[in-house]
């Protein structure tokens, strides 16, 4: 278990410096292109920007212990309301979360972004939301020591609204928006200082060796945290996690000593 303790503050100053890395990142990842199968790219940091700043401000305005880290939006999560894992019953219910949401352009038919009123439920999201919830009871307590960011703001779908992860993206397409997302998760790090980093999936933990881990590259007075970890991802694409995804990440959460 967590431990029962701490104060929970926010800064209204660091918000706005995290605001600023990730609107740069909104702004140079919006600017790209992507070819063939990639037909539909959303971008949640621009029609739903009003959401992702309350989530910044409310929950993630001070520095943490922990940084979880994952790849980049669901359709049904972050996609409709630009919050990491971003399911809407956890963001209007558990962070208490309320802004208007905009619309992609163009908007894939089958894919449509209602904001806080999508009727679906992003399963992902709702394990680890609610998984988080269970374990904390107020958001408060959870947020004190952690903070969510997914590594990539961009949804990518081919031509029949089918998700397309940024790992499957070509090289050529792929380098310019993954210097950026390592630009900006290299400030929030540097912001947040934590001491543990942790990949929600394999893709988010190979981030953050490479960025963080024995072989990364020297930054003279950047942060580099103690430990880098991973834990399962609660997508309903692995069949692990749908064996018992809140017990597997529980242990792991254990076994890494981030509750210790």
């Amino acid at each position: 278990m967590p431990p029962r303790k701490t104060t929970f503050t926010r800064d209204p100053a660091f918000a706005a410096r995290v605001l600023e890395a990730t609107a740069r990142l909104r702004d140079e990842a919006g600017a790209l292109r992507f070819g063939d199968p990639v037909a539909w790219v959303y971008n949640p940091l621009q029609y739903a920007w009003d959401l992702h700043r309350q989530y910044v401000e409310r929950w993630g305005a001070s520095p943490r212990k922990v940084l979880m880290l994952g790849m980049n939006p669901g359709p049904w999560g972050m996609a409709q309301t630009g919050v990491p894992f971003g399911e809407v019953g956890f963001v209007k219910g558990w962070l208490g979360l309320d802004a208007p949401v905009g619309k992609p352009v163009p908007e894939h038919p089958k894919r449509p972004v209602l904001g806080l009123d999508c009727p679906r439920s992003e399963v992902s999201g709702r394990r680890l939301w609610g998984f988080f919830a269970e374990t904390f009871g107020a958001p408060e307590r959870f947020f004190t020591d952690h903070v969510i960011v997914n590594y990539c703001p961009l949804v990518f779908m081919e031509e029949g609204a089918r998700n397309r992860t940024p790992d499957k993206l070509p090289a050529a397409e792929a380098a310019p928006l993954f210097a950026a997302c390592d630009r900006r998760l290299t400030a929030l790090v540097d912001l947040y200082r934590p001491r543990f980093v942790l990949g929600v999936g394999a893709f988010a933990r190979g981030k953050l060796e490479v960025l963080f881990g024995p072989k990364a590259p020297a930054r003279p007075g950047g942060h580099r945290p103690e430990v880098i970890g991973q834990i399962l991802h609660p997508s309903p694409a692995s069949p692990a996690a749908n064996r018992g995804w809140a017990e597997a990440a529980g242990r792991q959460f254990a076994e890494m000593g981030v509750w210790g």
